[in-house]
């Protein structure tokens, strides 16, 4: 009996910390009174601790300024989207970092890893 109740307080207390762990603030609390985000200002802490979709979205407008910026005009969204998580990753990792920090940290890291290939 006594096993079954530290097994239950166990998973009460998982329970608690995976409700903590799955709250997220969305993108739309980052905004000014006009409704717009600095994206050179967003922090990875606020990327990380966002919804999945709303780091999807972000990522993407991301990719495309960096894009425009090259004057590329092809998607390639398996790249895309590998990118992205490592972007993801490395802002768990540097919650302190900005994002645009963060991507110019990945970008450097693909470059020089096509560049071996």
């Amino acid at each position: 009996m006594r096993h079954g109740t530290l097994l239950a307080a166990a998973l009460m207390v998982t329970a608690a910390f995976g409700a903590k762990a799955q709250t997220a603030t969305p993108l739309s609390s980052y905004a000014d009174a006009k409704g717009r985000i600095d994206v050179q200002k967003l922090t990875c802490e606020q990327l990380a601790g966002t919804y999945q979709e709303d780091a999807d979205l972000l990522m993407t407008w991301y990719s495309g300024w960096y894009n425009g910026l090259a004057k590329k005009h092809m998607i390639n969204v398996k790249r895309g989207k590998d990118l992205e998580h490592q972007v993801i990753v490395y802002c768990k990792e540097n919650r302190d970092k900005k994002v645009i920090q963060a991507l110019d940290v990945i970008f450097k890291q693909e470059r020089e890893d096509s560049a071996s290939r």
